[in-house]
Formats: C-alpha cells, structure tokens, sequence
C-alpha cells in the first residue's frame, strides 16, 4: 500500500468505529502527538486504548477528509471532525510519518 492508501485506510476503519483495524495502521511503537507540543501516546496500545474510549464516548464520531497532501512518507489530511451529528465540531491537520508501511507518527494541530 502506497502511504496516501495506508492513510486512508486507517481513517476509513476510523469512521467505522472499528479500533482494532484502525490500530492495525500504526506501528507497535508509533507516537501520537501534539504539533510541536507534548506526547500523546507513544505506541499502539495507549492509542488502542484512546481510540477505544473516544469510539465508546462518541458513537457517531466521524472524520471528514478536507483536503489531503502528499509528499513520499509524509501525509498531511485536513480534516473536519464531529462528535455526533448536533454535536462538536472542530478542525485538526495531521500530519502522518509513514515507515515501513505502517503509520510510525502523526502530529495533530488544532
């Protein structure tokens, strides 16, 4: 898979709700992390474990893609997210480090 491809994929098991494939995406030692700020997680079981809380918080959660960029390993997804569909609303940039074709870092801005 191409990274654009891995991306997608990982935000179409996102949407789904379906954590352990959107897991599967990212390397065991994979980190999550704030755009030039603090680390989220820094592997896949704490983001296993992220993503199975905001699944069972938020339902309905769902990623809207924006617009995305692509440069070799390095994807950048704009994208418009919703908790529920009357409820928060918010915009985020990713930026997505692809190694060995699996997610081996993404930085959020929001």
């Amino acid at each position: 898979m191409s990274p654009t491809e891995i991306v997608q994929a990982q935000l179409d098991a996102y949407n789904a709700g379906d954590v352990e494939k959107c897991c599967s995406f990212y390397a065991e030692d994979c980190v999550i992390a704030d755009l030039n700020g603090a680390m989220r997680q820094a592997n896949r079981a704490e983001l296993h474990a992220r993503y199975s809380d905001l699944f069972k918080q938020f339902p309905e959660n769902h990623a809207r893609l924006v617009n995305r960029v692509a440069v070799g390993n390095t994807v950048i997804d704009h994208e418009d997210v919703s908790r529920a569909p009357n409820g928060e609303r918010f915009e985020i940039i990713a930026i997505y480090t692809i190694k060995n074709g699996l997610i081996a870092r993404c930085d959020f801005a929001r």
